[in-house]
């Protein structure tokens, strides 16, 4: 918690300096500072090892996924609640490939905090839906799968929708 205010207090001191450049008469270190002055409040909204985590995913590294969130010491207090629900979303897409139960805890929890795009959030119900359906959960799995194709308003995820009511027909 108190690390998301040394942030801002960074931020608001350079703008400062910024600011007395510009009385100087130093029109590009002030207008340079200003910019500069951004990253931090930028950084507190969008959490640096959270993107440093969604880059290493996106090259489907996931040991360099899971050792960015890892920095993450205390999620509860280091990261705002849509943060701590892509946290959750992260580990849960980490730990599918090896403990369902712990992944389905995960992309519960995202899920509950909230997420910015739909896409994630029609992820997570379908990665729910694939486990509930492993559970042997028909119900539940249907139910996911229908709020999954809801949120999916650009058809990104139609095949993998469709095969996976492919596969609940054979339960």
């Amino acid at each position: 918690m108190f690390h998301r205010y040394i942030k801002i207090v960074i931020a608001v001191l350079i703008f400062a300096f910024a600011i007395y450049q510009f009385s100087l008469g130093n029109i590009g270190n002030g207008i340079f500072l200003i910019l500069l002055s951004l990253f931090p409040v930028l950084f507190y909204f969008k959490n640096e090892f959270l993107i440093l985590a969604f880059l290493r995913l996106r090259k489907q590294d996931v040991a360099g996924t899971k050792k960015w969130l890892d920095y993450i010491k205390n999620p509860e207090t280091a990261l705002i609640k849509k943060q701590r629900g892509y946290y959750n979303y992260l580990y849960g897409i980490i730990t599918s490939q090896v403990n369902l139960t712990q992944a389905e805890k995960y992309f519960r929890t995202a899920l509950k905090y909230g997420l910015n795009m739909k896409y994630d959030e029609a992820m997570a119900r379908l990665s729910l839906a694939g486990i509930s359906m492993q559970k042997r959960r028909k119900r539940e799995a249907q139910e996911f799968l229908t709020q999954a194709k809801k949120l999916d308003k650009q058809n990104l995820l139609k095949d993998q929708i469709r095969m996976m009511q492919e596969q609940m027909k054979k339960i």
